[in-house]
């Protein structure tokens, strides 16, 4: 533990005044961090009808000196970016001279990262989350590759949530001799067994409701396969975003009414109480990293069923759930029917503690610090 040592997080996505979610694993990363250290974060972020052209609020948020920066959204993107680096230098000068900058998310905050290495020897690490470098998502524009490649090749480390992510980088010749996985945070106070008894097989599927990615659409043909066969099932869609309504319509036109329930935005203790209520998880994915929400349920001792996408595997082994193709409805169908059959096999204490061993804040939190001292050692 180094108190006096300070990390500064810069942060591309970071929960905010207009969306308190996003980039909420972001944020559980930071205060990991500060239970070892004095951690900083700085986030900037474009919004609409401000005052005047930058508002900053600062405050400590569980340990993390949090500020904050609002600027004017332009609809001109060069003009668009250089107020972003102008609010982010704006948001740094409220804070300390960092020991360490921790990077969250490429490409623009990791050329900042490496302009205070080339200028005042900064050592910067990187967290990347972002599914972009998975195939066939938006990884494009040779000044995007060529900056990425830069920041990446002089990081001290580069750490993902899964090797699939971190292979799919190299493919794109991101390459840096210290990759390293990060696990998601889980408040594994918060996510814990509840007792239950449901009377029909119940289980839930939490998203931001993008259909493109998490394929809700898919999941509710699913859902209608089994409702044809006759098999009883409760399933509780939890989350909002932009395709909720037409999902929720979509859900009406089968008519899974009497089947499916949709809850909307839930947060803290009522979402790991909705979770741990059910019988399991399913997540429907077309392509994902890492979903946080998979080792959630794990932590209240719910198995998984998943598309078998980006790097889920690596968490979810035949002890905690069953994985399936994605884009294929009669699999998945055909997989949540053997869940709903098997579930009471599966040990939900097994299940748990494999989160408490990797994803809480505290196993977490002492990697972090292990690897700030690695990287001041050199």
């Amino acid at each position: 533990m180094n108190k006096n040592r300070h990390i500064l997080f810069l942060c591309r996505w970071y929960p905010n005044r207009y969306d308190p979610m996003f980039g909420l694993f972001v944020k559980r990363h930071a205060e990991a961090a500060a239970l070892y250290n004095k951690v900083s974060a700085v986030y900037a972020h474009a919004a609409d009808n401000l005052d005047s052209p930058f508002e900053i609020e600062q405050s400590v948020q569980n340990g993390v000196n949090t500020v904050i920066v609002y600027f004017r959204k332009r609809s001109f993107k060069p003009l668009s970016v250089l107020n972003y680096l102008r609010a982010v230098g704006k948001g740094i000068k409220k804070i300390e001279s960092p020991d360490v900058i921790h990077v969250n998310i490429l490409t623009r905050l990791g050329m900042v990262a490496l302009w205070y290495r080339i200028f005042k020897g900064t050592p910067y690490i990187i967290t990347e989350h972002w599914s972009r470098y998975l195939p066939g998502n938006d990884y494009k524009g040779w000044l995007r590759r060529f900056s990425t490649k830069c920041v990446v090749g002089r990081a001290s480390i580069v750490s993902v949530v899964t090797d699939n992510l971190s292979e799919a980088m190299k493919k794109h010749g991101l390459n840096n001799k210290n990759y390293r996985i990060i696990p998601n945070i889980v408040n594994t106070n918060l996510f814990v067994p509840i007792e239950h008894k449901n009377e029909t097989p119940s289980f839930v599927h939490v998203s931001c409701f993008e259909n493109r990615s998490k394929n809700i659409s898919g999941l509710l043909d699913s859902l209608k396969l089994l409702h044809r066969k006759g098999i009883r099932f409760k399933c509780t869609l939890v989350g909002d975003g932009m395709d909720f309504v037409a999902m929720k319509s979509y859900c009406s036109l089968l008519g899974l009414d009497e089947h499916v329930s949709f809850t909307g935005l839930i947060e803290s203790n009522d979402l790991s109480k909705t979770i741990a209520r059910h019988d399991f998880l399913v997540v429907s994915s077309n392509y994902e990293n890492l979903p946080v929400v998979i080792p959630e349920a794990m932590s209240c001792g719910l198995p998984i069923v998943s598309t078998d996408v980006g790097g889920i595997r690596e968490i979810v082994d035949k002890d905690c759930g069953i994985m399936v193709e994605p884009f294929n409805t009669q699999a998945l169908a055909d997989a949540v029917e053997q869940m709903i059959n098997d579930y009471r096999n599966y040990d939900p204490t097994i299940i748990r503690q494999k989160v408490v061993n990797r994803n809480s804040t505290e196993s977490v939190g002492r990697l972090l610090d292990d690897w700030y001292s690695e990287v001041l050692s050199h």
